[in-house]
């Protein structure tokens, strides 16, 4: 049913695996060595036409000093942050809470509730962008940070309590029966028990949430306008010129961008890894 580990197949297939590999981690790898090169050129150096061979002069340093000399970018990186943060910690703990009654507790239109938060994945968020502007401009929330903050915790929440839920609904009811039986309340059972025991996974998709709020640029564009709440995803568009464009610093400014969700992958790898495959194997 499943297909054979690369171990244990043919050595053609062994050794077309090991080609294959490299070949397409270079061309996935590509265009973002392409970015970097970039930013480490000199202007002269893009002007005469050096886009892929290596730079004939390093303006490393120069470079990304500028990006934070010459534009506001600490305060772009400031803003994603207080964004991202809040409404991943949101969506999260609410999908931690809903996750645990849908699994545990049963009453009546369960299923109709996890379905309605599994269904709410399937509606293209490009249909939803009229109503929310318009709703966040009878709120008073157009361009402030709640305005992003809300949203990305609404709109998370569903895909977060369809993975906490099928995580916490893995663990074995005695656990909680044995607890209930010797007096412990339902809020205690929650702190004590089940957080601990689904860390893994909450990292994982703490990880998940956090790269695809960082990155996102339609609501940002949708509902954000000034640069003291605009956040650096559509920040990097302020970088170019009306008439030219300094692409060595758009390019650093990418790269720098890219660094916080890079860096909290790194950091939590092996919890990330470990939320991934939790309940993968039996016992």
């Amino acid at each position: 049913m499943f297909p054979k580990p690369i171990q244990k197949r043919s050595t053609a297939t062994g050794i077309a695996y090991r080609v294959a590999v490299p070949v397409v981690l270079l061309l996935w790898l590509l265009p973002l060595i392409a970015v970097f090169l970039t930013s480490i050129r000199s202007l002269a150096d893009i002007n005469a036409g050096n886009y892929w061979g290596m730079p004939s002069q390093l303006s490393l340093i120069e470079n990304y000093a500028a990006v934070f000399q010459q534009t506001p970018m600490l305060r772009y990186l400031i803003n994603s942050l207080v964004i991202t943060i809040p409404a991943v910690a949101g969506a999260i703990a609410l999908a931690t809470i809903a996750g645990f009654a849908l699994a545990k507790y049963r009453f009546r239109g369960n299923i109709l509730l996890f379905a309605l938060f599994v269904g709410g994945n399937f509606v293209p968020f490009q249909i939803l962008m009229v109503p929310v502007r318009t709703f966040s401009l009878h709120l008073g929330l157009y361009d402030t940070y709640w305005a992003l903050i809300l949203f990305h915790m609404a709109f998370q929440s569903g895909f977060c309590v369809f993975f906490m839920r099928n995580f916490i609904a893995e663990l074995p009811d005695d656990l909680l029966e044995v607890a209930r039986t010797e007096g412990v309340g339902e809020f205690k059972i929650f702190i004590y028990i089940i957080l601990p025991l689904v860390r893994p996974a909450l990292a994982a998709l703490s990880v998940l949430i956090f790269t695809y709020v960082w990155n996102d640029y339609f609501w940002a564009l949708v509902l954000v306008q000034s640069d003291s709440v605009r956040p650096v995803t559509t920040a990097l568009q302020t970088l170019q010129g009306h008439f030219t464009a300094s692409w060595q610093l758009v390019s650093a400014a990418a790269i720098i961008a890219a660094l916080p969700p890079v860096a909290l992958f790194f950091a939590m790898q092996r919890h990330f890894v470990a939320g991934l495959t939790l309940g993968a194997t039996k016992g």
